[in-house]
């Protein structure tokens, strides 16, 4: 639908929208989940969209620190700055937290609103479709590093768009040996491509024993969770050597049952719970990731469409068929 170009209010910008990214956020949305009708439902209509890299065309009141022209990419939590978290540190947890494309119109389209405390400004000759992923590739960057990972072996189970950044990100940062346990043909190519050692496909192969096979009957040093998929959680534990790190970010679809003691508690695993990116941390460590060469996600951007060609690329995203789809308006 056709709508009018958005007013930047206190505090926000006006940014044209140069390439923005598909999430998985926005597939649960498209589809209409039971989690996009609670969520969403009251909110309707609404511009979806929160993966962006755009030019600031406008300024609004408040604007101390950004110009007219400077070429941004969008942090997706909008924290209120004053919260415990916030003032603790922690505005990626913020407790009264705001998501574009979901909390707010977002960026699936020709111009948006982008609060001033979300803005990272980008070097201008960054690739546009590098600028818009830069969000999930910084979830990526807090699974990997949530500890040290150099000189360290690693499984990662799901090969999907984050999880394709995952293992690029993980061979960026010095893992020696990466396992990668994916059931899409497709999938299980873009992650050789993107630095995967091993790749394992989970319904024809036994995840923990490729990967103990494959470390000397140990087990991995860390596991990087991307699938969500119960199975692939227990293998994950199963495979990780006691006194080893999980980190975990996908999301499963319903809760699952987890025996504490015999995959946590007697091996002494470290879990971490991965949520969003740290402000603006993460961004930094993206950011110097990316422009230092240590890392080229091209790999894993798979296809790429105009704006009002959006349904290809969720049809695709529904059949497991891609990596990263950009859009560009």
């Amino acid at each position: 639908m056709d709508v009018p170009v958005p007013t930047p209010g206190e505090g926000q910008v006006l940014i044209k929208v140069r390439a923005t990214s598909i999430c998985g956020t926005d597939l649960h949305i498209y589809q209409w989940n039971e989690w996009a009708n609670n969520r969403l439902g009251p909110l309707l209509p609404q511009i979806m969209g929160h993966e962006v890299a755009g030019e600031v065309v406008e300024l609004g009141p408040g604007v101390k620190h950004l110009k007219v022209g400077d070429f941004i990419s969008a942090e997706t939590h909008v924290p209120c700055g004053h919260c415990y978290e916030c003032l603790t540190g922690n505005m990626h947890i913020c407790l009264n937290m705001k998501i574009f494309g979901v909390d707010m119109d977002g960026v699936f389209a020709e111009y948006a609103v982008v609060p001033e405390v979300d803005a990272w400004v980008n070097p201008p000759d960054l690739p546009p479709a590098w600028a818009s992923i830069q969000e999930p590739l910084g979830n990526a960057t807090d699974t990997v590093l949530a500890e040290d990972i150099a000189g360290k072996t690693a499984l990662i189970t799901g090969a999907g768009p984050l999880g394709l950044l995952t293992v690029g990100v993980a061979r960026a940062c010095g893992a020696t040996k990466i396992f990668v346990s994916e059931p899409v043909e497709f999938r299980r190519k873009k992650a050789l491509e993107m630095g995967a050692d091993v790749v394992i496909d989970p319904t024809k192969e036994d995840v923990v024993e490729v990967v103990k096979e494959g470390t000397g009957g140990l087990g991995v040093d860390v596991f990087l969770e991307l699938s969500g998929n119960e199975s692939a959680i227990h293998q994950g534990f199963a495979a990780l050597v006691p006194g080893g790190r999980a980190s975990l970010l996908g999301l499963p679809d319903r809760p699952i049952t987890v025996d504490l003691n015999a995959e946590i508690i007697f091996k002494a695993i470290r879990v971490y719970g991965i949520t969003g990116r740290r402000m603006f941390s993460t961004w930094f460590k993206v950011s110097h990731l990316l422009s230092s060469g240590r890392l080229d996600p091209s790999p894993a951007i798979t296809h790429e469409f105009k704006l009002e060609d959006f349904q290809k690329g969720f049809e695709l995203m529904e059949r497991g068929e891609t990596g990263k789809v950009i859009l560009y308006p």
